[in-house]
């Protein structure tokens, strides 16, 4: 039993994984919304955050010096 090793090497096909490129347009579709989704929470959060810190106080008005005070003169 005489193996040809020129056979061996020449003759096995290598095996290459073709892409399902319908499967990765899905994926991709998925992924890019979710990121767009993200992004859109995340502005109007933002907003919603800058408007509670803007607006979280409350100015209070002295009438009264407090003479203790020396930074609110009158």
């Amino acid at each position: 039993m005489c193996i040809n090793i020129k056979n061996i090497i020449f003759n096995n096909k290598i095996k290459v994984m073709d892409i399902n490129w319908g499967i990765l347009a899905v994926v991709a579709v998925i992924v890019l919304i979710i990121v767009v989704i993200t992004i859109r929470k995340n502005q109007r959060e933002k907003k919603k955050l800058t408007d509670l810190l803007n607006n979280d106080f409350k100015k209070e008005n002295e009438d009264d010096i407090n003479a203790e005070d020396s930074a609110n003169e009158k």
